[in-house]
C-alpha cells in the first residue's frame, strides 16, 4: 500500500493483516482528497481526525497533502503498533488514541472527520450522534466523510448529504451539518 499523493507520494505503508482491518483503496483514497480539495481548497491549517485508524493510511495521506493537525484513534493495540511503525518511517510521531472512536473524549474539534468503522456493526448512527452532539465539527466549512459498505441505511438527521461515491461494496458519504 503506497501513499497517493502530496509530500510523501509513493511512501510504502504497512497495512494489517488482522482481516478485520479493510485499508481504504488507493482509488478512493484519491477521490476522497479531491472532493475535499473542491470543498475546502488548501489544506493548510486544517485538522483531521481518523476515526477507526486501522493502518493510518487516511491520516497520513492527510499530513502528506498538507493537513496541519491529524489525530488517529485506533481501539486494536497491535493495529496501533502498526500506525505508530509507519509514522516512524515516515519521521513523524502520531496524535494516537488506543481507544474506542466512540469513547475518546476529545478536547477539540475538526475541519475533517473521516470515519471508517467495521461493516456491519452498528456504529454508523453512534457515529453520527457522538460527532454532532460533542460539537467536533469546527465550523459550517466543516466535514463528517463516512466509508461504509453499499449495503447500509443510515437516518443523517441534522446532516445534508454533499456528496455519495460508490466504489465497488464501498460507498464514502460526505456529511455537513445542517445549522
Amino acid at each position: 500500500m503506497q501513499i497517493t499523493g502530496g509530500k510523501f507520494n509513493g511512501r510504502k505503508i504497512i497495512a494489517p493483516k488482522s482481516l478485520s482491518v479493510r485499508p481504504t483503496l488507493s482509488k478512493t483514497r484519491q477521490s476522497v482528497f479531491n472532493i475535499l480539495n473542491n470543498l475546502i481548497g488548501n489544506f493548510d491549517d486544517k485538522s483531521f481526525l481518523d476515526m477507526f485508524a486501522g493502518s493510518g493510511i487516511m491520516g497520513l495521506e492527510a499530513l502528506s497533502r498538507g493537513f496541519k493537525d491529524v489525530v488517529a484513534v485506533e481501539n486494536d493495540f497491535k493495529t496501533a503498533k502498526i500506525i505508530k511503525e509507519n509514522y516512524k518511517n515516515l519521521g513523524l510521531t502520531p496524535n494516537l488514541f488506543i481507544k474506542n472512536a466512540l469513547n475518546v473524549n476529545y478536547d477539540k474539534s475538526f475541519d475533517i472527520i473521516y470515519a471508517d468503522p467495521p461493516y456491519f456493526k452498528g456504529l454508523y448512527q453512534k457515529i453520527i450522534d457522538k460527532v454532532k452532539n460533542d460539537n467536533l465539527l469546527n465550523d459550517d466549512n466543516s466535514f463528517l466523510i463516512l466509508e461504509t459498505s453499499v449495503d447500509v441505511t443510515i437516518n443523517f438527521n441534522c446532516y445534508k448529504i454533499l456528496s455519495e461515491k460508490k466504489y465497488s461494496d464501498t460507498k464514502i458519504i460526505f456529511l455537513k451539518l445542517n445549522i
